[in-house]
């Protein structure tokens, strides 16, 4: 059976939030490090580093990597009444994102179309963003993994929502 886990983000994308599992365990943390580098690290329970996500410089590519070095990395594609993404592993093939355009529903498939993950955005309007991930393929991404993904496209759509809003003159 597969284990969903469940974890959120700050109202400023700063702080430590708990990671739960079904039964609501706690079975790690998310360092959320800065509101202003949007950067971020999955811990286990005794607060070691598992993985971690941040923007490169000057890039919207969201870039995962662990404790010996980078595993990974995120980027939008450009599409049409939908939301699309890209993760590029560096030891499996690469695997896309995808969510119809005003759903709450992510799913993450390798190219040949098998299912490896599904997350939702499950929060009220006017709560801190909370996500539930269902880790589908344990044998190919850890969910400490693709928690950094999930985070990383709510990163990248953060950003490009930020970058729409206009300023009044």
């Amino acid at each position: 059976m597969d284990e969903s886990v469940y974890f959120s983000d700050n109202f400023f994308s700063a702080g430590t939030t708990t990671i739960f599992n079904n039964r609501k365990e706690p079975i790690g943390s998310l360092d959320l490090k800065s509101a202003f580098t949007s950067s971020l690290a999955v811990q286990d329970l005794d607060g070691n580093m598992i993985c971690e996500g941040k923007f490169r410089t000057f890039s919207n590519r969201w870039v995962i990597s662990n404790p010996i070095g980078e595993i990974g990395e995120l980027r939008q594609r450009f599409s049409f009444f939908s939301k699309k993404f890209i993760y590029s592993s560096y030891s499996e093939e690469a695997v896309e994102i995808e969510s119809d355009a005003f759903s709450r529903e992510y799913r993450i498939i390798q190219r040949n179309g098998d299912p490896i993950a599904q997350f939702y955005k499950i929060n009220g309007f006017f709560q801190n963003p909370s996500f539930q991930l269902t880790n589908l393929s344990k044998d190919s991404f850890s969910s400490a993994e693709l928690i950094c993904v999930v985070m990383g496209v709510h990163m990248i759509n953060k950003r490009a929502a930020s970058s729409h809003t206009t300023t009044p003159p």
